[in-house]
C-alpha cells in the first residue's frame, strides 16, 4: 500500500492503493509515520511523494472510520502530517489527480507542490459532518490565508488546480503531459543545493510558524471532538460511503 524507492539523493514515497483511490487507512498511516520519523541518510537530499492511479489521495478511508472512529485530540493523520512538516529534508508532492481532505493536507504539508492542471483539491469535512483539528486548520490558514481557508473549509467543494494556483497554494501548475518534467526540474534543483543549507532553511521556516502551537485552544479541541463524535458525523460519513445525500439533524 506504500512503496518507498531510492534513486541517488532522492527518496520517493508512493501511495500504492489505487483501487481505493489511495485512501489512507491505518496501515498506510503507520507506514508513512515510520518513513517520516526515521532520520534520513546523510546523502539523501529530497523526498518526493506521489501516487499510483488517477487519484492522488481521497483522504482517510471512510469505511474504516465507520468501524474505527477517530480518537479525541491528535489522531494518526495529524501525527503523520506533523512528522512530514518537521522532517529535515525538503518534500515535493507530485499531484497527478484529485487530492481530497487528508489528501489535500498531505500535499499542503510538503514544501513544493507540483500539480497537473486536471487535478482538484478539496476539504469536504463540513459536507460529511466533521470539523478539522486545530493542527489541520492551522496549516490551511498558514498557506492559504483566512479568506481562502474559509472557502476551502466552509464550502467544502472541490477546487480546480488553476484556482489553487491563483491562491498561491501550489508551487507549479503543469499540463498533464508536462507534470513529470516540471516536477523533475524542481527535484533536480533541490538536490543540487547545499544539503546543510536546505536542512537549516527547512528548520527555520518550520520554527517561524510554530508560534500558533502556543495559542490556547483546548476549548476548540473540545468543540471539534464533539463534532467528530456527533450523529451527524456518522450520518455524513455513511452517506458519503453509500453515495447519497446526508440527512443532518444538528445532533
Amino acid at each position: 500500500m506504500l512503496r518507498v524507492e531510492r534513486s541517488g539523493a532522492v527518496r520517493t514515497v508512493v501511495l500504492a492503493r489505487a483501487e481505493k483511490r489511495n485512501a489512507l487507512n491505518t496501515g498506510m498511516l503507520e507506514s508513512l509515520m515510520k518513513v517520516f520519523t526515521t532520520a534520513p541518510e546523510r546523502d539523501e537530499r529530497v523526498v518526493v511523494i506521489r501516487a499510483e492511479g488517477p487519484v492522488f489521495c481521497a483522504g482517510l478511508d471512510l469505511r474504516e472510520r465507520l468501524t474505527n472512529p477517530a480518537p479525541a485530540d491528535e489522531g494518526p493523520i495529524e501525527a503523520v502530517l506533523h512528522a512530514m512538516e518537521t522532517f529535515p529534508l525538503p518534500l515535493v508532492a507530485v499531484v497527478q489527480g484529485d487530492a481530497i481532505a487528508g489528501g489535500c493536507e498531505l500535499a499542503l504539508h510538503c514544501d513544493f507542490i507540483v500539480v497537473s492542471s486536471t487535478a482538484r483539491f478539496g476539504m469536504s469535512l463540513a459536507q460529511i459532518g466533521i470539523a478539522p483539528s486545530w493542527f489541520l486548520a492551522k496549516k490551511l490558514i498558514e498557506v492559504a490565508g483566512p479568506l481562502a481557508a474559509r472557502e476551502l473549509l466552509m464550502l467544502g467543494d472541490p477546487v480546480s488546480a488553476a484556482r489553487m494556483h491563483e491562491l498561491n497554494l501550489i508551487s507549479c501548475l503543469a499540463a498533464p503531459e508536462d507534470l513529470e518534467s516540471s516536477a523533475q526540474a524542481i527535484i533536480d534543483r533541490l538536490a543540487a543545493n547545499a544539503p546543510l543549507s536546505l536542512r537549516a532553511i527547512k528548520a527555520l521556516l518550520v520554527r517561524q510558524m510554530a508560534f500558533r502551537d502556543g495559542i490556547a485552544h483546548q476549548d476548540i479541541d473540545a468543540l471539534v471532538d464533539n463534532v467528530r463524535a456527533s450523529k451527524d458525523a456518522e450520518e455524513g460519513t455513511r452517506a458519503r460511503v453509500e453515495k447519497r445525500r446526508p440527512r443532518f439533524t444538528g445532533t
